[in-house]
């Protein structure tokens, strides 16, 4: 037989075939046939590819099958890059500088063989080949010895990427099987070449999401230092909820979309509105604000778009109007959900078109404005009512945002309190402080009236405290003084549910419309207090309800906030899952 033959060369063997029935692994594992051995070796390798692990660890172990499988002497994968140079070499052992020193040992003219015909190289004797030269001169061997080197590719596709090389003692005492032994290395050398297809794949689009992590992180250090500035001069807060708004906010300025801002009353719409500006490339230009609820309609139209000299009586000048004025900044139309039918008409036209004429006047003007608008009524339900044009609630609710009420923030509720404190000694030169006592008032109140509400509670309780301490009886609550709490409990009657449903006043027409989320129990309540509540108790409702804080309220009577405050209190930690 020459001294180099492909696996298409060799002849076939019987003992490939099968024909033994005493064949058996080094493992001491006994098959019928050879085949047999193939299939088990490749359901072997099979599973080490498929297991995650670090590329090195997964072709090392792939060598170490192969060499229980195939009696072979050394075995090496190596991975070339596109000039045929090694990048990477795993030996069964892996100890990389060893594994790459008898890699490169292989003559290069044998490795240039497998990369160009991309076929296998099977060498029976490299002692008496020309190409190896002295290559197992070195090896401590016995005379007449034989060492076989058979190399096959590694291919990604009809690339070739890499080569699984093994060498192995030949005594002549028994026959080799060439033609399966290739076999076997070229369906190994196949799957390691799917796996290696498949961690560049991965590898690219692991670089592509960091490469885009850091993109969004570039972009969102550039806004930080504004956002962190609003926080400090307007926007107070450090709860989950208002951060998610406040980053909402901040991708959304950048551009030029209609934002609408939905959320109860208090929640601070004005103060988002202009934290939109100040982070968008319009914030050198005028920001301008109008709250449609609080003008006529006759006064709204001149308001927005300006009126000229003589357009009606007491129109002694020309005017213009807050889209002439908010001209390449941004509008802010506060309430816009109570404005007439007749007039959607009219503000329609602007938004899409962007042009109108004043009152009394012929000439059309053109402006640049981006529109931001903000709403406490479902307008949803009155799209459907007919009393919302349904083509204006589509042009406006482009990006809606919905602004969290105080209640979803319970972690601010002390920070805003002592910055609406500080902002009250400051002007008054007063030194008032809030003592824990005050503290637990305020983070077991509802507060309907979300933050407009809590800094009137600060300031009419620091008016009217007789010390410089502020304590839990200066509270209007805890005299029954609190208007708003009295309202709040009026306005609701208990149902069999657990839940609570608005009860209308006579005269209030918009009740329906507004829908005001069900209030808690009464603070001054014992039985409903958070602070008395028997930790046990808190245990059992918790594991009822699954870990989850707002079934837990629900079970108890309570409010998410007192369930919260209970947790704390009792240092007992939430269960994730």
């Amino acid at each position: 037989m020459p001294a180099s033959v492909t696996s298409q060369e060799a002849e076939p063997r019987a003992a490939q075939d099968g024909q033994s029935s005493d064949l058996q692994n080094p493992r001491g594992q006994r098959f019928a046939n050879f085949a047999e051995i193939s299939l088990h070796g490749v359901y072997e390798i099979s599973k080490i590819l498929a297991a995650p692990a670090r590329l090195e660890t997964t072709l090392s172990n792939v060598l170490k099958v192969l060499s229980s499988f195939l009696d072979m002497r050394h075995g090496a994968i190596g991975l070339l890059d596109e000039h045929g140079a090694p990048t990477m070499v795993v030996g069964s052992n892996w100890t990389e500088d060893a594994d790459k020193t008898r890699f490169d040992k292989i003559p290069e003219r044998v490795i240039g063989q497998i990369v160009t015909t991309k076929m296998p190289v099977v060498i029976e004797d490299v002692a008496t080949n020309p190409v190896f030269g002295g290559w197992s001169a070195e090896q401590d061997l016995k005379p007449g010895v034989k060492v076989c080197f058979v190399g096959v590719p590694i291919k990604e596709g009809d690339r070739v990427v890499g080569a699984l090389t093994t060498d192995r003692i030949w005594d002549g005492g028994a026959e080799v099987r060439f033609d399966g032994d290739v076999r076997f290395l070229v369906m190994t050398a196949n799957m390691v070449g799917q796996t290696l297809r498949l961690h560049r794949v991965v590898a690219r689009d692991r670089e592509r999401l960091i490469s885009e992590q850091h993109r969004l992180a570039k972009e969102l250090s550039e806004v930080s230092p504004a956002a962190r500035g609003l926080r400090a001069r307007s926007i107070l807060g450090e709860s989950d909820a208002l951060h998610a708004v406040l980053d909402k906010i901040a991708i959304v300025a950048r551009t030029n979309s209609t934002i609408l801002l939905r959320g109860e009353s208090g929640t601070g719409k004005e103060l988002f509105a202009r934290a939109a500006h100040d982070l968008s490339p319009r914030n050198k230009a005028p920001f301008v604000k109008l709250n449609c609820a609080a003008l006529p309609e006759s006064v709204l139209e001149s308001e927005l778009f300006g009126h000229e000299k003589g357009a009606f009586t007491g129109a002694l000048a020309l005017r213009k109007g807050r889209f002439e004025l908010a001209d390449q900044g941004t509008l802010f139309l506060d309430e816009i959900g109570e404005i007439s039918a007749s007039f959607q008409a009219k503000l329609l036209r602007v938004l899409q078109e962007g042009e109108f004429e004043r009152v009394g006047g012929m000439r059309t003007l053109k402006v640049d404005v981006r529109l931001v608008a903000a709403t406490n009524k479902n307008l949803e339900e009155a799209v459907s009512k007919g009393e919302f044009r349904a083509d204006l609630y589509y042009r406006i609710n482009v990006v809606s945002i919905s602004l969290p009420p105080l209640r979803n923030r319970p972690e601010d509720i002390l920070l805003l309190a002592n910055e609406f404190l500080r902002r009250f000694n400051e002007e008054h030169g007063t030194h008032h402080s809030l003592t824990p006592s005050a503290s637990g008032v305020l983070q077991g109140c509802y507060f309907p009236g979300n933050v407009r509400e809590l800094e009137n509670c600060v300031r009419r309780t620091a008016t009217l405290a007789k010390d410089d301490k502020i304590v839990a009886n200066d509270f209007a609550c805890r005299h029954d003084e609190c208007l708003s709490s009295t309202l709040w409990n009026r306005s609701f009657v208990p149902v069999e549910s657990d839940k609570s449903v608005p009860r209308m006043r006579p005269g209030d027409e918009r009740g329906p419309s507004r829908k005001i989320p069900s209030p808690p129990p009464r603070l001054d309540s014992p039985a409903n207090q958070a602070g008395q509540l028997d930790r046990d108790q808190l245990l059992d409702a918790m594991e009822r309800a699954g870990w989850v804080q707002a079934k837990a309220a629900r079970i108890l009577n309570l409010t998410t906030r007192q369930i919260g405050y209970a947790l704390r209190k009792h240092n007992i930690p939430i269960k994730r899952f």
